[in-house]
């Protein structure tokens, strides 16, 4: 009776698992991962549809699963004297969350806290509306403000060449528009934590999928004013906040001192990485860590110029950072090497 039970503990959750990726043919992947009939795996279904697990829609042939939502919440806050992050969190969403592991709440917790003080004190917004859905695998929540969007502001602030180049600033971390009052890290870490995180302000969106060592998203989108940070993660994900802040600090040194830059976002279109102006631009500000590590996965080639700028020129004016490229193709290998021995 015990075997049975588990059995169908790991049917459930296969289904739960998998059903988002594949609400069309759920049954059938299931039926072949664990060597039963479809009937069986749809007496499962049921029973998750009947406990309000999920949802089904169509019929016969055409018919679907998705998760249902266990959550559904929204509320406006006005952007006004003794609003705060934590009374919000304490009062809100900290029970609408539910009682997940004490990992997940911290994650959230931190995220949650990051992005909305983010849009109290930065964002020149007159409201913030934050909308939360829980199903019984993810949750995701919504943060968008009225304001003047996010990129426009670093653009402005630190007077950039546009709001793509503001996305590349802040995926190197340490970035702030306000020194005094922020480390600049909230955004770094939170969009490392989750297992789906997004900035859409303007046109620009700026997305991370955790897995891959750096798997930047650069897409157009339109909103029409203001900044939409959306946050997603598994209810019962292992992963710690202190998990993340290791990776990115050295040994014996908490610090945030290391940092991963995806040279990608730093190619415009048509643009081939050659110059020492492309460089420079790449390099603005990563003297603050002790540790850089250039991605250059989808990057195909880069110049003897830009290549010397970086692994000759500042690794010889900053000899006490460590200098590290990652994903390069054997042309931009080749490129490195040639840097380095001159």
């Amino acid at each position: 009776m015990v075997s049975l039970r588990l059995t169908s503990e790991k049917i459930r959750h296969f289904i739960l698992t998998n059903v988002e990726k594949h609400p069309g043919n759920i049954s059938s992947l299931t039926a072949a991962h664990f060597s039963i009939t479809r009937q069986a795996v749809f007496k499962h279904l049921k029973a998750l549809v009947a406990e309000k697990a999920l949802i089904e829609l169509g019929k016969t042939k055409n018919k679907i699963y998705k998760l249902a939502p266990l959550v559904q919440w929204t509320k406006t806050y006005k952007i006004i004297p003794g609003l705060a992050e934590d009374r919000v969190w304490r009062e809100d969403i900290s029970e609408k969350l539910g009682d997940l592991p004490d990992n997940v709440m911290r994650i959230w917790s931190y995220g949650f806290s990051e992005m909305f003080n983010n849009a109290i004190d930065h964002a020149d917004a007159s409201e913030i509306i934050i909308d939360l859905e829980r199903d019984a695998v993810n949750t995701q929540l919504i943060i968008y403000d009225n304001g003047i969007g996010i990129f426009k502001k670093i653009q402005t602030s630190l007077n950039l060449l546009d709001e793509k180049e503001a996305v590349f600033e802040l995926s190197k971390g340490k970035l702030t528009t306000d020194p005094k009052r922020h480390s600049g890290e909230g955004i770094f870490f939170s969009s490392r934590v989750f297992d789906s995180y997004e900035i859409i302000s303007n046109s620009t969106s700026f997305s991370h999928q955790f897995g891959e060592v750096e798997d930047w998203v650069l897409d157009n989108y339109k909103v029409k004013k203001g900044t939409v940070i959306c946050m997603k993660l598994n209810n019962h994900t292992a992963r710690k906040t202190k998990d993340i802040f290791d990776e990115y600090s050295i040994k014996d040194d908490y610090s945030f001192s290391k940092t991963v830059v995806p040279v990608q976002l730093a190619q415009y279109e048509n643009d081939y990485l050659v110059s020492r102006s492309q460089a420079k631009r790449i390099l603005n500000r990563l003297e603050k860590f002790k540790v850089v590590i250039f991605d250059f996965e989808s990057v195909e080639s880069i110049g003897q110029a830009f290549a010397d700028e970086i692994f000759r020129v500042f690794a010889n004016q900053h000899p006490e950072m460590e200098l590290l490229a990652i994903n390069t193709t054997p042309e931009v290998g080749q490129m490195i090497r040639r840097a380095k021995a001159k």
